[in-house]
C-alpha cells in the first residue's frame, strides 16, 4: 500500500515512524528538518538549533522523504500536488500539517515576529535594547516573555494579554507565574486587547503601547488545504474525524495533530499541543496498520494529566489537571518544575529517535 504522510512535525513524524514498514511510505515536508516547536522560545533566546535533519530520523527505515510544499489535494483522485508541480498518488493519506500562529490581526504579518520566526527574532534582539512587547497571555506567550526577559536584560519586556496571564492554570499556578514575571521585570498589561500592530508598537482599546519589537503569541490557526480539498471541517478549519482518526468524509484520509478535531473521551475537543498531537498520530498509525491487516481499528484513548510551562531556564510550573484538562490546586513550581518540563521536551523528541528503531515504542497515558 502507498501511504503518504504530509507534514513532519511531532504528529507527522510519530505517524510515519509507527506505520508498518511493509508499506511504501513517503513523508513530504516543506522543510528538510524536524523542528522541536516546543523549544522555539529557547531558539529565540539563543539556543543554536532546535532542529534535526529528516534523513537522520528516518535512516534505515525505508521511509522516502520529499522536500516540498503541498499546494493541492485531489481527494477523489487521491493525488497530491506540490508547489513545483510534482504529483504523488496515495492509497492512504496521513494529513499532519499542524497549525501556525494566526497573524490575521492588522499589522501583525508586517510588523511582528511569531514563534516560527525564532531565529530572526533572536538575531534582532542581540542587536541592542529597547521595549519588547509579547502579545498573548497563554503558555506560549508566557514562555516567550520569561525566556526573553531572562536572556536579554537590555530589553524591557511587556506582556500584553486580552485576559490574565496563564488563565488556564490553577490559582497557585497563576500566582507562581505572576511572581516570576515580577522577578524578571516583565510588566503585565492584562485585559488589554490588541487591535493592530504598528511600526511604533501596539494599538489597543486602552491606547497605544510603545514597542521597538513585537512578538505575537496569539491563537493558532490551521491551513485551509483540507477544507479546499473537500474534507469535512469544523468552524476553525480542523478536519472532522471519527474515533479512529479517519476523516468522516474521506475514509482513505487520516488526520492527526493540531489539524484534527478529535473528541477526547471525558474532555471534549482536543487541545492543540504536542501532548495530545503525538498520541493522536500514534493511534492513527495503529488504525492504518490494523485495517491493512483486515482487523478492526480501536477507538482513540487518551487522558490529560498535566500542563507545563517553562519560565526561563531555571523556573517553571507543572500543573496537574483532571481528565477534562481542568486544573486542580496541585503544582510543581520552581527548579523542579523546570527540570520536569525539560524531561518532557526530551521525551517528545527522543521518542522519535527510539521509534526509528522500535516503531511501536511510543507510549501515552490512556
Amino acid at each position: 500500500m502507498d501511504i503518504v504522510v504530509i507534514g513532519a512535525g511531532y504528529a507527522g513524524m510519530t505517524a510515519a515512524l509507527r506505520l508498518d514498514r511493509s508499506h511504501r511510505i513517503t513523508l513530504i515536508s516543506a522543510d528538510d528538518s524536524f523542528t522541536e516547536r516546543i523549544r522555539l522560545h529557547e531558539r529565540a533566546a539563543g539556543r543554536p538549533s532546535v532542529s534535526t535533519p529528516l534523513a537522520e530520523l528516518t535512516r534505515g527505515t525505508g521511509i522516502r522523504t520529499v522536500e516540498g510544499r503541498v499546494t493541492g489535494i485531489d481527494a477523489e483522485d487521491r493525488t497530491l500536488t506540490l508547489g513545483d508541480g510534482r504529483e504523488f498518488r496515495y492509497d492512504t493519506l496521513v494529513y499532519a500539517l499542524g497549525s501556525f500562529t494566526d497573524t490575521s490581526v492588522p499589522g501583525v504579518a508586517e510588523h511582528a515576529y511569531a514563534a516560527e520566526n525564532a531565529a530572526e527574532l533572536g538575531e534582532r534582539l542581540r542587536q541592542g535594547g529597547g521595549h519588547l512587547a509579547v502579545v498573548g497571555g497563554g503558555l506560549t506567550g508566557i514562555e516567550l516573555a520569561t525566556e526573553l526577559a531572562e536572556s536579554y536584560p537590555r530589553w524591557q519586556v511587556k506582556l500584553v494579554t486580552g485576559a490574565h496571564p496563564a488563565a488556564g492554570l490553577s490559582r497557585r499556578g497563576r500566582a507562581h507565574v505572576a511572581k516570576v514575571l515580577t522577578r524578571l521585570g516583565v510588566s503585565v498589561h492584562a485585559d488589554t486587547r490588541v487591535e493592530a500592530v504598528t511600526p511604533d508598537g501596539l494599538s489597543t482599546a486602552h491606547g497605544p503601547i510603545e514597542a521597538d519589537v513585537v512578538v505575537w503569541a496569539g491563537s493558532f490557526a490551521v491551513p485551509e488545504l483540507a477544507a479546499k480539498a473537500g474534507l469535512a471541517v469544523d468552524e476553525r478549519g480542523r478536519t472532522l474525524v471519527d474515533a479512529t482518526l479517519r476523516s468522516v468524509s474521506h475514509p482513505d484520509v487520516y488526520v492527526v495533530g493540531d489539524a484534527a478535531a478529535v473528541d477526547v473521551p471525558r474532555a471534549g475537543l482536543s487541545r492543540m499541543s504536542c501532548a495530545v498531537g503525538m498520541p493522536i498520530a500514534a493511534h492513527a498509525a495503529d488504525a492504518v496498520n490494523a485495517r491493512a491487516r483486515g482487523r478492526a481499528a480501536r477507538p482513540f484513548r487518551f487522558r490529560y494529566m498535566i500542563q507545563c510551562v517553562s519560565l526561563g531556564r531555571r523556573d517553571g510550573v507543572i500543573q496537574v489537571v483532571r481528565r477534562d484538562d481542568s486544573p486542580i490546586e496541585l503544582i510543581l513550581p520552581g527548579r523542579p518544575g523546570a527540570w520536569v518540563k525539560e524531561l518532557i521536551c526530551r521525551y517528545a523528541a527522543g521518542s522519535l529517535r527510539v521509534a526509528r528503531l522500535l516503531p511501536r515504542s511510543y507510549w501515552w497515558p490512556k
